[in-house]
């Protein structure tokens, strides 16, 4: 899981980014670069979407800060009638960041309900003959089977970056309209909102897309590694100096926080952190919480805070009981007492001053979304993968892009009940096995 070394895009992936999407322009510049790197401020993406919230299902903005002590602004996002998640969340270092995060999230999924894209009814073996398929062996499955070669399923096109062509890609690995019958599915892959990604530009969505990608299998080859009792990638916090992560965990400690960040950064070499919050003490009430997040990102600073809000934002999930999709085990784990007290001890144990210095972990600060995407081509191709298809969803209003991104060879959701581990997560494990 050594990182790259840092460097500047490949002039020759810039070529092939360019030409895909001419109507939306060139080099899309970052105009927004506090916690985040965004195309406009987060108040201007308010501002975008707010007259069109109706037409998306939305009918209520909750700021549910209030409800814990940490005090980093969270938002729940309603849409009643949805067809997947009822409920999205957003984070940020301001109410207006928190807004805009949550109002994006619910308006991808609305799309990712609604694909208006032509679909194709047919057979692995007939649709290879009709261009250039996904490479669906390398996708995120739920058995251990394949899909057979004879089996009918529905597809729609997309396009594949690193080769720049159409690509047919499985419907069910692009919307989330988890309402549809069995035709609307096979049950052969892994269905999730993972790679879904909404944006004010559609450079801005892909690069936010191949992230979270990455950030997955990142937590997926990390739970091979021991998570929290593994002490070489345990992050050195002492040693960050960004003004906003800092921030950040200045108020977790204020509220009582124990803070423990890991750096699960990949051969892929993209930065990628875990944090894990739980409290010191418990609670007027004796209950004691712990909670994980995750990020992913070209800057190592947008990487770690990511994860360090994400972990804010789960812990208050819990608090609120905001996640619809989720069993009553979900709840019930996070409240464990003697789980709570083991992962104290280790968070602890581990200490925030010592481990891996933050500018070990590799970064890459670019000016515009499109080098940040031929960038993360770069990277992917690296170790290995060859197809990383985008299908447009589109977007119902000017100035927001919605699109799906596919990435056959990385793993997917691994703690999904019924996951069957792919290449790399086997090959981590072993490698674990092995004591390396």
């Amino acid at each position: 899981m050594a990182p790259h070394e840092a460097g500047k895009a490949c002039p020759q992936q810039m070529q092939k980014l360019t030409p895909m999407r001419s109507t939306v322009k060139s080099n899309a510049k970052k105009g927004y670069r506090k916690g985040t790197h965004r195309l406009i401020s987060p108040l201007e993406t308010i501002e975008r979407v707010q007259p069109h919230l109706t037409k998306f299902g939305i009918t209520r903005v909750a700021n549910i800060t209030g409800l814990d002590k940490i005090g980093l602004p969270v938002v729940s996002v309603y849409r009643p009638n949805a067809r997947s998640l009822a409920v999205s969340q957003g984070k940020g270092l301001g109410l207006s960041a928190a807004k805009a995060s949550g109002l994006m999230e619910a308006i991808e999924l609305h799309h990712a309900e609604n694909v208006k894209l032509p679909l194709k009814l047919a057979s692995l073996a007939d649709v290879s003959q009709e261009g250039t398929i996904l490479d669906v062996s390398k996708l995120p499955r739920q058995f251990k089977q394949q899909l057979p070669a004879d089996r009918q399923i529905l597809w729609c096109e997309g396009h594949d970056l690193i080769e720049d062509n159409p690509i047919w890609v499985p419907y069910e690995m692009v919307h989330t309209n988890f309402t549809l019958p069995l035709s609307g599915s096979s049950g052969y892959f892994q269905m999730s909102s993972n790679g879904l990604a909404s944006g004010n530009c559609w450079q801005e969505a892909v690069s936010h897309g191949i992230c979270e990608l990455v950030e997955r299998d990142a937590l997926a080859l990390w739970s091979a590694s021991g998570s929290t009792t593994c002490t070489k990638s345990r992050l050195n916090l002492a040693s960050v100096e960004d003004p906003d992560c800092l921030a950040v965990m200045k108020m977790l400690r204020e509220a009582g926080q124990a803070v423990g960040v890991w750096s699960i950064t990949t051969d892929i070499g993209l930065p990628a952190f875990a944090c894990t919050l739980v409290d010191l003490h418990p609670n007027h009430l004796g209950q004691l919480y712990v909670s994980d997040g995750s990020g992913c990102h070209c800057s190592r600073e947008v990487a770690l805070l990511r994860a360090l809000t994400e972990a804010a934002q789960t812990r208050l999930t819990f608090i609120a009981g905001a996640r619809d999709d989720a069993h009553r085990d979900f709840f019930e784990i996070a409240r464990n007492r003697d789980r709570i007290l083991e992962v104290q001890r280790r968070v602890i144990e581990g200490g925030e001053s010592s481990g891996l210095h933050f500018s070990e972990v590799p970064s890459f600060e670019e000016q515009s979304f499109e080098y940040d995407i031929a960038r993360q081509i770069e990277q992917l191709r690296s170790v290995g993968i060859e197809q990383l298809a985008i299908v447009n969803l589109g977007g119902y209003i000017e100035g927001i892009d919605v699109v799906r991104v596919v990435i056959p060879g990385l793993e997917g959701l691994h703690d999904a009940p019924g996951y069957v581990p792919g290449k790399r997560l086997k090959q981590q494990k072993r490698s674990c096995a092995g004591g390396s």
